[in-house]
Order: structure tokens, then C-alpha cells, then sequence
């Protein structure tokens, strides 16, 4: 299975080289995070892809991530600060249309989910939003090291930072998770010459 090997060979980078990944391995990236799997299907997240030095060098403020700075790519997943009926309503109406079926036809499940996430804090929102972003950090991982463009996913960053300098506020998002992209700098990045680490299969796994 290729997919194991791609893993394998996959770890987060601590420091990258100066080489810039592709547009279209980057397009292919965020085709793969917007196929990927969401409760209900309705994407309560937004993906940012940042390469704007200034824009990131503001986002580093604070935080002992230098790979925001120093990579390819930034990639930030903006979860919803709330899902608003409003965007569950048009959610299924796109999804009629893209099914090519009637007007109305997924009337019941749009009211059975306005119902569900209306009776929930702004809190439980917020964080039923960014368990589905972290949905899309996995698939991002995966496509990244099917691609051979390496990764680092991190949580080490300041959301208020993030939140101010992107507007995502007013947007009704919070930054949630973020991950760069580039190439390992394989000299100077201690990680890339060291065996991966992590528990034996039987350790992890129970089989019932």
C-alpha cells in the first residue's frame, strides 16, 4: 500500500528549504481538503492559504513556530464561529442543485439540522466547527505526503493574532489549526535523518 510508505516517510518538518512548492500541487492539496469527509456534509470551516510575507510574519508574533515564517505555504483552517440557519439553508439548497433534484426535496433534513445546531451554545458551535476542521488538517497531511511536499501541523500559534490579522471575526470564523507546506531542509532540520517513532501496531490496536 503506497499510502503507508507516504506516511512513513512523512513527519512534521521543523525546518524548511528556500524551494517553493507548485500552484497546482497546492491547488491539489485544497481540492483534496474540500472532498474530504464532513458531518452532514455541510463544511462548517474555511480554508485561508497564505504566502504574503508580511501577512505572515505578523501571524508569527509570539509564537515559537518558526514554520509559519519559513515555508512554502500557510495553511490556516478557519472554523465557524456559529452555523447560522441561514447557511444551513443555503447549503441544501446547493446541495438540490448539484443533485439535480426539486426544489424542496431536502426540506426535512435542512430543518432537522437548523433544529440541531440552533439548540446548542455558541460555544458547542465553535467547537462541532473545529472538529471538522481537524477533519481537513488529516486529509491535508495525507494528500501533502502522497505528493512528497512535506507538512507541519500546529497548534502553537496565537488565535487572537490570527483572528485580527486575517478579519475572521467579522467573518464569523476562528482560526482553528493551521499547517505549513514546503520542502524539508534535509541539512540543517535534526528530524529528517532520525527513525520514526511510534507505538507497535499491537500496542495501538485492540481487535474485539
Amino acid at each position: 500500500m503506497e499510502l503507508i510508505k507516504n506516511l512513513q516517510w512523512r513527519y512534521a518538518v521543523k525546518k524548511y528549504s528556500e524551494e517553493l512548492v507548485s500552484e497546482y500541487k497546492i491547488d491539489q492539496i485544497i481540492e483534496a481538503i474540500n472532498l474530504t469527509a464532513s458531518s452532514c456534509g455541510i463544511q462548517p470551516y474555511r480554508l485561508i492559504v497564505i504566502t504574503n510575507p508580511e501577512i505572515r510574519q505578523k501571524l508569527a508574533e509570539g509564537s515559537f513556530n518558526k514554520q509559519i515564517q519559513d515555508s512554502s505555504h500557510l495553511l490556516v483552517f478557519a472554523a465557524f464561529n456559529k452555523v447560522t440557519s441561514e447557511y444551513i439553508a443555503d447549503y441544501t439548497a446547493m446541495m438540490e442543485g448539484q443533485r439535480n433534484l426539486e426544489i424542496g426535496a431536502l426540506n426535512d433534513f435542512r430543518d432537522t439540522l437548523i433544529s440541531f445546531f440552533s439548540t446548542q451554545t455558541p460555544e458547542q458551535n465553535a467547537i462541532c466547527s473545529s472538529k471538522q476542521a481537524y477533519i481537513g488538517l488529516g486529509t491535508a497531511l495525507i494528500a501533502a505526503a502522497e505528493l512528497k511536499i512535506d507538512a507541519t501541523p500546529m497548534e502553537g500559534f496565537n488565535p487572537e493574532i490570527f483572528n485580527e490579522v486575517l478579519g475572521l471575526t467579522e467573518k464569523n470564523l476562528h482560526a482553528s489549526v493551521i499547517i505549513s507546506l514546503g520542502y524539508r531542509d534535509t541539512a540543517n532540520d535534526y528530524l529528517a535523518s532520525i527513525p520514526k517513532v511510534r507505538l507497535p501496531i499491537d500496542e495501538f490496536s485492540t481487535k474485539l
